[in-house]
């Protein structure tokens, strides 16, 4: 009997995945889900990281799987010892990282409204300011909760306000890395799923990634925002049973 396809998921910037559970329920019809914990966020974070430190947290992790040790001894099987990701927003910028680093661990990488394009237009470039100055001075800048909330809101990035010092700075890092330049090096198959209104990371990111991933396909969710794994799960479960 053949084994069902694993799906490992790492979700975006935020403090817990019960969300996801709609999504999750409905894909193990199918596969294996395994949601990892990510530090600094679903897991403990002792030091700031960088982008570096994820792919190889990620890599330490796949090597624990049964199907990736059959990979590391050489069966010579087609496609064993390869990987599923599916990342959302922060979590595609970590899978896309990875599969940059090592390539020949992944079978499909799954992106949702994903982060990774640097942007230098005016919004998201005070967005950087700001998160990157709280980073910096920490409570000196917060100390008023009227202002603190304020900076925040223009940040657009709620959960930011929960984090502690190791996690913003870790966050200030994430958000200046830039993927563009490399992203034609992915010739792993790349499903795309995006929510046409997406403020967070706009719609015309979707489109880079499709265009310079070669072996990609988009589908824009009418009705959904940044989070359409939650919104329209049965919609991005559907896309994903008919495309891997």
């Amino acid at each position: 009997m053949k084994s069902k396809t694993k799906i490992y998921i790492l979700h975006g910037w935020a403090y817990t995945t019960e969300k996801w559970k709609p999504l999750i329920k409905e894909l193990e019809k199918n596969y294996k889900v395994e949601m990892l914990k990510i530090p600094g966020l679903t897991a403990p974070l002792d030091e700031v990281w960088d982008i570096d430190n994820y792919v190889e947290w990620l890599n330490n992790i796949l090597k624990k799987d049964p199907t990736e040790r059959s990979h590391s001894a050489g069966s010579g099987q087609a496609g064993q010892g390869k990987v599923v990701l599916l990342g959302h927003s922060n979590g595609g910028l970590i899978s896309l990282a990875y599969s940059l680093r090592y390539p020949e661990k992944v079978e499909n990488l799954i992106l949702i409204d994903t982060t990774g394009i640097y942007h230098k237009e005016f919004f998201l470039q005070l967005k950087r300011y700001i998160l990157g100055s709280l980073a910096k001075v920490g409570k000196k800048m917060t100390d008023s909760p009227a202002l603190k909330k304020l900076l925040y809101k223009i940040a657009g990035e709620h959960d930011y306000e929960r984090a502690n010092l190791i996690s913003r700075q870790t966050m200030r890092n994430l958000i200046k890395v830039d993927l563009q330049e490399r992203l034609a090096e992915i010739k792993i198959p790349a499903i795309i799923i995006w929510g046409k209104n997406d403020f967070v990371t706009p719609l015309k990111d979707a489109y880079v990634y499709n265009k310079k991933i070669s072996n990609s396909k988009l589908f824009v969710i009418d009705s959904a925002r940044h989070s359409p794994q939650i919104t329209n799960y049965n919609e991005v479960a559907e896309i994903i049973k008919n495309n891997i």
